[in-house]
């Protein structure tokens, strides 16, 4: 017979939950939902244990509210352990639930828009009502669903992106209003996270209003890639690096693209307006950019170009997989390396394509980099494109994420046996008379992602069981 302990402790103290863990920096990963059809990648192949973010890609906007972008990828697509019956959750999103109660220190948040779902953004945004909508439908969202908050991913506020955007003169106010709209509705609602894909290009940023948003920002994903591509701009009018870290001194591309094209001087923007460092999350780019027709000069860089070569998926675009295994220094292309830029290239001269793209080597000094400045860490674009995991792994051992390993539950103050002691001290972190515990980790002993009364019971009910 088992005897399970009342606790005389009064629940209404407790309703302000603490969660489990910590993290130095931020590693946030997009997960694509259309990644599980010809990509062959789904949530199960994650590395839990290098990440503690994932965005998922995307979600849509119909009729001023947030909504599923891929209802087959995203809720009902079979795998081992679902079910068909009524009311049994299938599709990535139950993945992506199974996936936390395993690693109860990953974070996901429904990330909404992208370059090619972002039409109705500044309609959403316009007025106050638009405005309460679009955020009452987020929070119904990611409650419905098990996130952990919102990314929004507006390409772009003011400009547009793609031709048949809506956008207007008024979107930068406007997006202000909204994210402090969002701020207030998910704050009402729990403790959810409230985040956004931000522009790398200086004349972007003018259409944001930075120094105000920030404060209602968990955190800001700067995008500082694809500032160079085959698209025929006056900024890419010879071939150039996708994502440098530096300026180079012999570009030849008129300002402000000279100067502002890269990564140090989109993070140097930012901290201007004011965003404190730890809240800002370099991207990273897990995937190349080429060039066709290249001249064959300067092995190919800073070369006249015209069209697109094929790529892993889309015309122009590879996989970083797919170059490392059949682009560097094999199939007649040679890798080169750039000082200045600190990224790599590889040319072909009897094919004439050149490729820009990230390795090892230039994951590591931007990891270095964002070390030294403080920032709160890396977001990356996005897991497929880094299918074997090289990339993330040099992320996660260059920003040193060390997250905590709990080797008995409950044993809270680490003295490596669970006892009363551990019990007294949980509660008094419940109550906050405990400011820190020593393994906060070891705190959450039903594995629900925070520490409250049901896991001082948990823990209980372990004791009486093995005296038992």
């Amino acid at each position: 017979m088992k005897y399970y302990l009342i606790l005389s402790i009064n629940l209404t103290i407790l309703l302000s939950l603490a969660s489990t863990q910590e993290f130095d920096k931020n590693i946030v990963g997009y997960f694509i939902s259309w990644g599980v059809y010809v990509r062959d990648y789904h949530v199960t192949d994650i590395p839990p244990d290098q990440i503690n973010v994932i965005n998922y890609a995307f979600a849509n906007i119909s009729d001023g509210e947030i909504v599923i972008g891929d209802a087959y990828a995203d809720t009902d697509k079979f795998y081992p352990g679902d079910c068909w019956d009524p009311g049994c959750e299938r599709g990535s999103f139950h993945q992506l639930t199974i996936l936390k109660e395993q690693n109860p220190h990953i974070k996901t948040l429904i990330s909404v828009g992208g370059w090619t779902w972002s039409h109705y953004f500044s309609d959403v945004a316009l007025t106050e009502e638009s405005r309460s909508l679009f955020a009452t439908s987020c929070v119904e969202f990611i409650q419905q669903w098990g996130f952990d908050g919102v990314d929004l991913d507006w390409e772009y506020p003011v400009s547009g992106g793609l031709e048949s955007n809506i956008y207007r003169p008024e979107d930068r106010e406007n997006f202000t209003l909204l994210l402090a709209e969002l701020r207030s509705q998910l704050d009402a609602a729990g403790d959810y996270l409230l985040t956004i894909a931000a522009p790398a290009s200086p004349m972007i940023i003018e259409n944001i209003e930075v120094e105000d948003i920030h404060q209602d920002l968990d955190w800001i994903n700067i995008m500082p890639y694809d500032f160079h591509g085959p698209w025929g701009s006056e900024a890419d009018i010879v071939t150039n690096f996708l994502a440098p870290l530096y300026p180079v001194e012999e570009d030849p591309i008129i300002e402000p693209y000279h100067s502002q094209f890269n990564m140090t001087a989109a993070v140097q923007n930012y901290l201007d307006l004011g965003v404190p460092a730890d809240k800002i999350n370099p991207g990273l780019p897990f995937y190349g950019r080429g060039f066709a027709n290249v001249e064959n000069v300067n092995n190919g860089l800073f070369a006249d170009w015209s069209g697109l070569p094929t790529g892993t998926w889309e015309n122009g675009v590879r996989d970083y997989w797919d170059i490392n295994q059949n682009f560097v220094n094999v199939n007649g292309y040679t890798e080169y390396w750039h000082d200045e830029a600190v990224v790599p290239w590889v040319y072909n001269p009897a094919t004439q394509i050149m490729y820009s793209y990230e390795n090892p080597a230039s994951i590591t000094a931007k990891c270095q980099y964002i070390n030294n400045q403080n920032l709160g860490g890396v977001m990356f674009w996005e897991f497929s494109t880094d299918k074997y995991g090289e990339l993330l792994e040099v992320v996660y051992n260059e920003l040193d994420i060390e997250i905590p390993v709990c080797f008995l539950v409950g044993d809270v103050n680490d003295d490596g046996e669970l006892n009363i002691l551990d019990i007294v001290s949980i509660v008094g972190f419940i109550l906050g008379n405990i400011l820190e515990l020593d393994m906060e980790v070891c705190a959450d002993c039903n594995s629900d992602g925070n520490i409250d009364v049901l896991d001082v019971v948990c823990i209980v009910n372990i004791l009486i069981e093995s005296n038992e």
